[in-house]
């Protein structure tokens, strides 16, 4: 009789630790906590601005018209939600016309699926600002390309970018911000 409970324990066991492992695996894909020991830094300059490593002109000029320079018509200083986060935030329109939003000397935890958010809320200290911006009207600019650095995320052109007021760094998995700021009009 002894053995016949033994040989009956045996498929509970088995199911039960393939459930376990089954569970861990999931958990570790979905949580990914090795990314909060991993930093990415990205360093990109603003596209239009002028570069210094080209070599001068020497004959006449061939346009008599200049390149307008990119200008900030928005920006804002990052405050921490889930994580903390700091840095600052632009609206760029560049000389051909298009935006960008630039990040610079962005510092925040890695994590799961992050993302830039141009979004039309409004940006809330603690707790109260984690959720709120997939309430309103938003536009994902991409996945963050670094935790750590200074970065560009074009605007689609069909986008009016006077419409959104906030940028925030979410986290697409978890539907949380890690960080925003409110867009302020230069």
């Amino acid at each position: 009789m002894g053995r016949v409970r033994k040989a009956a324990g045996r498929p509970l066991i088995i199911w039960v630790l393939t459930v376990a492992v089954v569970g861990v695996g999931f958990g570790l894909y979905w949580f990914q906590p090795w990314k909060l020991w991993q930093d990415r830094t990205v360093e990109e300059a603003l596209p239009g601005a002028v570069k210094t490593s080209a070599p001068p002109v020497t004959g006449p000029s061939t346009s008599s018209t200049p390149v307008p320079a990119p200008k900030t018509l928005a920006g804002g200083g990052l405050i921490s939600h889930e994580h903390a986060t700091s840095g600052m935030v632009k609206l760029v329109r560049l000389a051909d016309g298009s935006h960008v939003v630039r990040l610079e000397n962005l510092d925040t935890s890695n994590g799961p699926d992050l993302r830039v958010w141009l979004t039309d809320s409004p940006v809330k200290q603690g707790r109260a600002g984690w959720h709120v911006f997939d309430d309103g009207a938003y536009v994902s600019l991409g996945k963050l390309k670094g935790n750590k650095g200074s970065q560009n995320y074009p605007v689609p052109t069909d986008v009016d970018p006077s419409r959104y007021t906030s940028v925030s760094i979410w986290c697409d998995r978890f539907d949380v911000s890690f960080g925003a700021a409110e867009l302020v009009r230069a």
